[in-house]
Parts: C-alpha cells; sequence; structure tokens
C-alpha cells in the first residue's frame, strides 16, 4: 500500500517557488466561495507517521487560506470532562458548521489506533472501532459534507533521518519528544495498523489519500491541490449536496399490527390511587438519584407522543422527585439556523450529560422520522437512513454507561379532540393550543404509520420504546415513573 509513498518524491525549489502563489490563490478563492454559499462544510484529516509533517501542514493550510473560516482541532488525550461521555461526543463538538473547514490533527481513529498498536485493545474491538468510523463518515457525507482524509507517510529509514534533522536544528529540536522515538522502535506495527485502517476505511464517501512526507515541498503542494481540487469539484456541482440514492417506501410490518391500536387505553387511577403510586415511585427514584453507583451512570429520558397526551405533566413528576442538581430539560423545537449548519444530530450529541445527572429531552431526535417525515421537511433518504443513524447513536450512549428511558404518550383521536378544546375554553390553557396542533391532527393517520414504523425500527433491548396508555393522565404519569425507575434499578 504504502510502496509509492516511499519513492522519495521532491520537488525543486524554483518549481514550489512558481506553483506556491496560483495554489494560494485557488485555495482563498475556493475558501471564499465555500464562505458564500454555506451549503457544506469541509473537514479534513491529517494522519500520518511522527515526523512526517502533520504538525507543520495545519500550520500551512492556515497560512495559505484565511484562518477565520478553518477551525483546527488537535485532539490530545480526552480530559476529564470528555472521558465522561461517549468517546465520539467530542468530535461532534468539533464539527465546523456550513461554510467553513475544520482540520482535526488526531482523530477518531487515533486513539483506537494507539490502543492496537500497544496492545490495549484486541483485534475485534479494533475493527468496531473502524466500524464505527465508517458509519460516521458516511452519515457526514449523507449530510452534504466534504471529508478529506490524508495519511502523511515515512519508510522507517525516512523516518530516522527525520528525526535526527529535527534534533540537530535549535529551531525545531522541540518538535521530536522522547514518545516519537518510542513510537520509532515499532515502526513495523505502526505501519501494519496503518495499512489495515486505511483498508478497512477508505470508502467512496471518504478515502485516504496517501502522501509521500519526506520532501516537505513535495508534501505541501500534493495537500494543497487535492484540498482545492475537491472543494472546486464540490463548489462547482449542481445542488447543495451529493445525489441521494433511490430509495423505496418502507415494507408494511409482516403481521399487519399496528402497535397503537392494540393498547388498551381504558386503563386508569382514582385519584386516591395515583397519589399513593406517585408518592412510591418518586421517592424510588429520589433514593436511585442520591445513590454512589447513580455518579457513574447518566439516564436520558425521551418524551414523544401525540399532541395534548400530557408529556409536560409526566416530566414533572419525574422532575419534582429530584434535587435541581441532579437533571436538565431539553426542549427540542424546529431547529436554529446554528443547528441547520450542522448535521442532524448535532444539536443532540452537544447536550449529552455528564455522568451522575438524568437528562430529559421534551421531543428528540425522532423528529426526523415523525414530523419531517410527515411534513416533508427532509428528503425520504435523509429519513429512511435516520433509522440507523439513531440506533447508533443511542448503542453508543449506552456502550458509554448511559440508561435510555424512552417514552411515546398516546391518547386516542376522541380524547385528543376533548383536550384541544378544553384548551380553547381554558385562559392559562390557551397557550397550549396552536393552529399547527390542528394542522398535524388532519394528517392522525400518517403520522400514526409514522410511529409504528418508529417503534417497530428503533426499539432495541438496550433502548426500548415505551408506550404510555395515556388517556388517563394519573395511569401515564405512574407509568412513566414506574418504567423509569426500573430502567435505573436494573442498570444499578
Amino acid at each position: 500500500m504504502f510502496e509509492s509513498a516511499e519513492l522519495g518524491h521532491t520537488i525543486d525549489k524554483e518549481t514550489y517557488a512558481r506553483e506556491v502563489p496560483k495554489l494560494r490563490e485557488a485555495l482563498l478563492d475556493a475558501q471564499f466561495d465555500l464562505a458564500q454559499k454555506k451549503n457544506f462544510q469541509v473537514i479534513i484529516l491529517i494522519g500520518g507517521v511522527d515526523g512526517a509533517g502533520r504538525g507543520e501542514m495545519v500550520s500551512l493550510l492556515n497560512e495559505w487560506m484565511d484562518p477565520r473560516h478553518i477551525q483546527s482541532n488537535g485532539m490530545g488525550e480526552p480530559t476529564d470532562e470528555e472521558a465522561q461521555r461517549p468517546r465520539m461526543w467530542r468530535y461532534w463538538r468539533a464539527l465546523p458548521p456550513k461554510g467553513k473547514i475544520g482540520i482535526f490533527l488526531g482523530s477518531w481513529y487515533t486513539w483506537p489506533f494507539l490502543q492496537w498498536v500497544f496492545k490495549e485493545t484486541t483485534d475485534e474491538e479494533f475493527d468496531e472501532a473502524l466500524d464505527a468510523a465508517v458509519r460516521f463518515e458516511k452519515m457526514l457525507a449523507d449530510e452534504g459534507a466534504l471529508i478529506i482524509k490524508f495519511w502523511m507517510h515515512l519508510s522507517k529509514d525516512q523516518q530516522k533521518k527525520r528525526l535526527k534533522t529535527l534534533e540537530k536544528d535549535p529551531q525545531t529540536r522541540w518538535r521530536v519528544s522522547k514518545r516519537d522515538w518510542e513510537h520509532f522502535k515499532i515502526h513495523d506495527r505502526f505501519r501494519l495498523c496503518a495499512e489495515r485502517s486505511i483498508r478497512h476505511t477508505s470508502t467512496a464517501e471518504a478515502p485516504w489519500i496517501i502522501v509521500d512526507g519526506s520532501d516537505q515541498r513535495y508534501r505541501s503542494l500534493t495537500v494543497g491541490k487535492v484540498v482545492v481540487e475537491a472543494l472546486r469539484k464540490r463548489l462547482d456541482a449542481k445542488g447543495d449536496k451529493p445525489a441521494k440514492p433511490n430509495v423505496s417506501p418502507l415494507p408494511p410490518s409482516i403481521d399487519k399490527r399496528n402497535v397503537l391500536r392494540s393498547l388498551d387505553m381504558s386503563q386508569g387511577f382514582t385519584k386516591k390511587q395515583y397519589a399513593k403510586q406517585l408518592e412510591k415511585y418518586q421517592e424510588q427514584l429520589a433514593q436511585f438519584a442520591r445513590s454512589p453507583k447513580f455518579r457513574k451512570k447518566g439516564v436520558i429520558a425521551v418524551f414523544e407522543g401525540n399532541d395534548a397526551a400530557g408529556k409536560g405533566g409526566s416530566v414533572r413528576r419525574v422532575t419534582g422527585a429530584l434535587d435541581p442538581r441532579l437533571y436538565g430539560i431539553i426542549p427540542i423545537a424546529a431547529p436554529t439556523e446554528e443547528e441547520r449548519a450542522q448535521p442532524y444530530l448535532w444539536r443532540f450529541w452537544r447536550h449529552v450529560p455528564l455522568k451522575g445527572r438524568l437528562l430529559i429531552f421534551d421531543r428528540s431526535w425522532y423528529g426526523r422520522v415523525l414530523v419531517e417525515r410527515v411534513e416533508g421537511y427532509c428528503a425520504e433518504a435523509d429519513w429512511m437512513r435516520a433509522y440507523l443513524e439513531i440506533n447508533d447513536f443511542e448503542q453508543q450512549l449506552t456502550d458509554a454507561g448511559y440508561v435510555m428511558a424512552k417514552f411515546w404518550l398516546a391518547i386516542s383521536k376522541d380524547e385528543q379532540l376533548k383536550r384541544f378544546k378544553e384548551r380553547e375554553k381554558v385562559g392559562f390553557k390557551r397557550f397550549k393550543i396552536t393552529e399547527e396542533d390542528w394542522r398535524n391532527r388532519k394528517k392522525w393517520d400518517a403520522y400514526e404509520r409514522a410511529i409504528c414504523d418508529m417503534v417497530d425500527r428503533t426499539s432495541s433491548d438496550i433502548a426500548p420504546w415505551t408506550l404510555v396508555e395515556a388517556n388517563n393522565k394519573y395511569f401515564a404519569r405512574i407509568k412513566v415513573l414506574k418504567t423509569l425507575c426500573e430502567r435505573i434499578e436494573e442498570a444499578l
């Protein structure tokens, strides 16, 4: 794989001096057009062996282009805050918005790579990490991001020569550390790991470009030309995103069951029964939250449901049992301009809490397969692939130690109409009813189909959906509390 990178390419000073001004002009023009259009973001990964000029290349790209529109990320060891969250959390937070370029010196490959090299992980775990990287990059590409990945390579002899050269010069001596020489001793294992990684993760959406790092001028021109050509090609293409694949409608359930219509909506509690059960489960929840074991876990509770199904009331009964310092509530509305400039899941990843806290999403990432699907706010291909992306997101959360509790609060069509009319009559409830609620009601059947598909395709052992019969508000609140307590108790 690295044969061509080890041929010792060189560029003479005259050629370099002649090519650089033209290249810089082309890069700046492309960067300006990107910033003006703001229809996609550029993600550049700079990887490679020690001494191959990775850091120099990042600095040079910032020098050749306008650094105000570049986000350079030196991803070293995770901080304490980062270590408490899923591994990909810090990379999601570092993604550039549309119209900007994000450069990653150290990326989602770095730590799985080093763990395999130093035999801290198994082959199977390493392959799983590479598979996760492929899924992540495919999602970014499907969202329109341009991904460019460079591997700066040196042969073992070239690396040794490069490190010694840097050490001899007082101005560059600081670049060579004891760690660099330790890595040099196991160069062959680094090379084996690199070959395995590149073969596994070089895809149509995000191919690796291997660059000979032995000559600074050759390396600089090669990277610069690849970046400007990729940018120009995307900028000059028609449309804001890559072409969408053709997709077929979701097939009906094999047994043609409708999970919502199978619910027993007649279940309920009297006020006295409700008060007794409420006290019981709020006390349990409070005890769990104070447990030392809870500090090593995080709880993410998702509340979805029909309009007027009582999500707010159920949320208040959960938070009423907890110290305000232990929970947070994230209400999800239409995305802001900042959120629209990022991949869809970005605005949910950014809120992933520290361990020892319960975070409630009032509406959630399921909007893509519900309201966006039904109302046509996204392309069919977008909501079709969202099932896989959502399952992957929740898998990463549970792998990191978070407990997932997902609630769909269901009411009948007649009960919804009754509550809508009541809200219009009662002064302090009028804010709860809008024209949008009445408009959504007209699409009851379409939403019902979308809900059934959602439950069918995203309810798993690690993150099951709990369907809550909410015609009786007392029954719904107790079922939510009881289920949440059971999920936390199981995890603890």
